[in-house]
C-alpha cells in the first residue's frame, strides 16, 4: 500500500473534511435531490441536475479521502529543527530579481494549498528547496524561465 506523507495538521483537516462530507454534505444533497424530484418533470429540472452533479462530486471526494486518510503517514515535524529545509519546514525566500519575499510550508501532496502558503514536496519549488540551508540560492524552473531565490529563513513551528 502506498503511503502519503503528511503533517498532523494536514491529516486532521482531511479527516474533518471527510467527516463533514459524510455527516453534513451527503445528507443535505440527498434532501435536495428528493425535493427537486417532488417538483415533477426531471428532464427540465435544473435543481435536480445541479443536485445530482453536486452528489457526484461529494461521492467522488469521499471515495478519494477514504483512500488517502488511512494511507497517510503522519510525520512529526515538531522534532525537526535547524536551518536545513526538510518536510514540514516553513521557508522564507527572496526572489533575487524582484526582491519580493515569500513564505511557504513544505507539505505532502494532498495537503498542499498554494493560496494558504503550503506547497507539495513534489512541486518544482519544494524539490529545489529540500536539503538546502539558510543563505543558499536555488534555481526553480518556471514557465517564463528559471527563477532564482535565496533562502532567508527556515523554521519548524
Amino acid at each position: 500500500m502506498q503511503k502519503f506523507p503528511m503533517t498532523a495538521e494536514g491529516h486532521a483537516r482531511l479527516e474533518e473534511e471527510l467527516r463533514q462530507l459524510k455527516a453534513e454534505e451527503r445528507p443535505a444533497v440527498i434532501r435536495a435531490i428528493a425535493e427537486a424530484r417532488a417538483h415533477g418533470d426531471l428532464s427540465e429540472n435544473a435543481e435536480y441536475h445541479a443536485a445530482r452533479e453536486r452528489q457526484s462530486f461529494i461521492e467522488g471526494r469521499i471515495a478519494e479521502l477514504e483512500t488517502i486518510v488511512p494511507a497517510s503517514e503522519i510525520i512529526d515535524v515538531s522534532k525537526f529543527s535547524g536551518d536545513l529545509v526538510k518536510f514540514g519546514a516553513y521557508v522564507t525566500i527572496v526572489d533575487e530579481e524582484t526582491e519580493e519575499e515569500k513564505s511557504y510550508r513544505i507539505v505532502g501532496a494532498y495537503e498542499a494549498d498554494m493560496k494558504n502558503g503550503s506547497v507539495s514536496m513534489s512541486s518544482p519549488l519544494a524539490k529545489a528547496l529540500l536539503g538546502k540551508s539558510v543563505g543558499d540560492t536555488v534555481e526553480v524552473p518556471a514557465p517564463g524561465g528559471a527563477r532564482a531565490y535565496e533562502i532567508t529563513k527556515v523554521r519548524y513551528n
